[in-house]
C-alpha cells in the first residue's frame, strides 16, 4: 500500500453504471481511493503500469479477453499484482479457475457492501479472501457418457474456450458470442466445434446439459 495507507484501486467491469455505483461505495469508506477505471481486461494491463493499484477489482463476464484471461497476463507479468474477482457467478468452477489463473480473493456482485470492503482489505495484505459458500454445486446429473471426466474437461479449456462454452450453454448464437466477445463469426464457429469435439457431444443442448449438471449455469426459468 501507499505511504498515506490508502488503498489504491482500479476497478474492471464492463458496465458504466456497476462501476459508478461501486466507486460511489467504495469512495464512501475512509482509505479506499479509486484511482483507475477499465471497462475490459485489455485496458486493465496498461492502466496496472500507469498506476500501480493495491488492488484490483475485477469482473470476469467482459468482452475481449475477458476476466480470466485478463488475471493470467496480470499476474504473468505483474507477479505481485493482487487481483479481487467481484462476479455474479458464485459456481465452484468459477471460483476455481480464477483461483488458479492467479486471483488473490473470490466474492459475489450480491454480498453486503461491507464484505466487499473487507475483502478488499484482506487482499491489499496479501491474504486470500473466498466468501463462504461461492465454491459449491458441483453435482453432475445424469449424463450421456459417465466415462468422460466432463470437470476435468472443463477445467482444461482455455480462457477464452471456458467463455464460449459458457455462453454456447445459455443459448446464445456464434453470432451473438462474436459481439459479446468482439470475435469474428467464424472464429467463434470454429471454437465451438472444437468444444463439441473435447465434449464428445453433437448439439449445443447437450453442452448446456452438461453446464447445468456441473453448475456453470442455471437453467431453472
Amino acid at each position: 500500500m501507499s505511504a498515506t495507507n490508502s488503498i489504491r484501486i482500479l476497478l474492471v467491469d464492463d458496465h458504466a453504471i456497476v462501476r459508478a455505483g461501486f466507486k460511489m461505495l467504495l469512495e464512501s469508506v475512509s482509505g479506499i481511493h479509486i484511482v483507475a477505471e477499465a471497462e475490459r481486461a485489455e485496458m486493465a494491463l496498461q492502466l496496472y503500469l500507469d498506476y500501480q493499484p493495491d488492488v484490483i477489482v475485477m469482473d470476469l463476464s467482459m468482452p475481449g479477453i475477458g476476466g480470466l484471461e485478463g488475471i493470467r497476463r496480470l499476474r504473468a507479468r505483474h507477479p505481485d499484482a493482487k487481483i479481487l474477482v467481484f462476479s455474479v457467478h458464485d459456481e465452484a468452477v468459477y471460483v476455481s479457475r480464477a483461483m488458479t489463473a492467479g486471483a488473490t480473493g473470490y466474492i459475489n456482485k450480491n454480498s453486503a457492501p461491507e464484505l466487499l470492503v473487507q475483502a478488499i482489505q484482506y487482499v491489499a495484505r496479501g491474504v486470500p479472501f473466498i466468501e463462504a459458500g461461492t465454491e459449491k454445486r458441483t453435482h453432475p446429473a445424469d449424463l450421456r457418457n459417465p466415462e468422460i471426466d466432463y470437470k476435468q474437461l472443463i477445467n482444461n479449456l482455455s480462457a477464452k474456450e471456458f467463455d464460449i462454452f459458457c455462453l454456447l450453454a445459455k443459448g446464445l448464437t456464434a453470432r451473438k458470442i462474436a459481439d459479446e466477445l468482439c470475435l469474428g463469426y467464424k472464429t467463434v464457429a470454429n471454437y465451438g466445434t472444437q468444444i463439441k469435439a473435447k465434449f464428445a457431444v453433437s448439439s449445443v443442448a447437450e453442452l448446456t446439459r452438461i453446464a447445468t449438471a456441473y453448475g456453470i449455469i442455471n437453467n431453472q426459468p
